[in-house]
């Protein structure tokens, strides 16, 4: 008994030293893009990129960054979405696939969402009409520019992340040396994913209290429609266990509009619209990186009966993708916030590259998740 709570409190002083000798530093901080450029030619004075970091940054003998990575958010989120318990649990933690030791790891907040530039900070509608490629631009800014980071490790992205990251293999196809993008098809946004996201806007622009975005107080009813997000991103199966009758279903859906409350109304708006000029599709050829593409087979915002994948994955050069099966374990779309679903498949991407030099540690051992 003894000798087993001696090695116990043993492996806690050897793991609290590990902790006091790689101390994760973690820090956050505003890049501002002066008269920046949109896409559409309007222009804004200041746009502030809001950013969170983790790790240290580590160049080679002849300055070039080695331990990047580039982490896109999803649609409704920020930067905080990459730093929940779980997030931090299965990707940052010591031995993990993006180990903070190991790699220097930039979340940043995208056009219009988190304490970056967006409509709701003053603007509202005069805000500038941006898109994907508009964040895209951004994002490449506050890496070069902000950071001095000349290449890049990784870049990972969950669906709107995720559909920047198909963007970024195409417009800067040397900077980084992997790419994988999660919950995302490049294909234009049209069928039922254009349908579900027009209800939203519709809902938006028509609601009484809008006011074309000058409403004094926020606009309500079109929180009656934004369920039809939730609806569209889980899985039928999780559904059904969290609401098995017909009151918890009715809960569960008065639970969705309060929880859309702390949204503002123009800026949803924007996420939304941000998308309809997207379309990468006919320039998947000048991707150069390795890309891994991991998708639900539950996500109805990607449908897998559609076929996409299987019809664009040919035109990369150096492309795979895995269709994860549904299961207890899967939520839709909404699997991009269980890590532990998809950190294998990363772990695979990234032990498939050259190593990278002069690092003081290996990704963690982990064996491939069954497809």
């Amino acid at each position: 008994m003894h000798r087993y709570l001696l090695a116990f409190v043993s492996a806690c002083i050897a793991s609290l030293a590990i902790a006091q000798a790689q101390p994760i530093l973690e820090q956050a901080g505003d890049f501002v893009a002066s008269n920046f450029r949109f896409e559409d030619g309007s222009t804004l004075d200041r746009l502030t990129l809001h950013y969170v970091t983790l790790g240290t940054l580590r160049r080679d003998a002849n300055g070039h960054v080695t331990n990047a990575v580039l982490l896109l958010h999803d649609t409704t989120g920020s930067s905080r979405t990459f730093l929940s318990a779980a997030m931090r649990r299965e990707l940052f933690a010591p031995g993990q696939p993006l180990d903070a030791v190991r790699y220097f790891t930039v979340i940043p907040d995208a056009i219009g969402h988190g304490a970056s530039s967006k409509p709701s900070d003053g603007l509202r509608m005069a805000f500038p009409q941006y898109d994907d490629g508009d964040a895209v631009a951004a994002q490449y800014l506050l890496v070069t520019q902000g950071l001095g980071i000349d290449h890049l490790r990784l870049v990972l992205g969950t669906t709107m992340g995720g559909s920047e990251t198909w963007l970024w293999g195409e417009r800067h196809p040397r900077m980084m040396d992997a790419l994988m993008p999660i919950a995302s098809q490049p294909v234009a946004v049209a069928g039922r994913n254009g349908f579900w996201r027009q209800m939203i806007v519709t809902a938006i622009r028509r609601d009484p209290g809008w006011q074309d975005g000058r409403y004094t107080d926020p606009p309500l009813q079109w929180l009656r429609t934004m369920p039809v997000f939730t609806l569209m991103t889980g899985n039928p199966a999780r559904m059904q266990e969290r609401a098995p009758n017909a009151d918890t279903a009715a809960w569960s859906y008065d639970v969705s509009v309060y929880s859309a409350r702390q949204y503002d109304a123009n800026d949803v708006l924007y996420w939304f619209e941000a998308s309809r000029g997207y379309d990468p599709e006919a320039a998947l050829g000048s991707i150069e990186a390795p890309l891994f593409a991991v998708n639900f087979a539950d996500d109805e915002t990607n449908p897998v009966a559609l076929g996409v994948m299987q019809r664009v994955m040919p035109r990369l050069a150096h492309g795979r993708f895995v269709e994860v099966p549904a299961s207890e374990r899967t939520w839709g779309a909404s699997t991009i916030e269980h890590p532990e679903v998809w950190k294998p498949y990363l772990d695979d991407l990234l032990r498939s590259l050259p190593p990278e030099p002069n690092q003081p540690n290996q990704p963690m051992d982990s064996k491939r998740q069954q497809e």
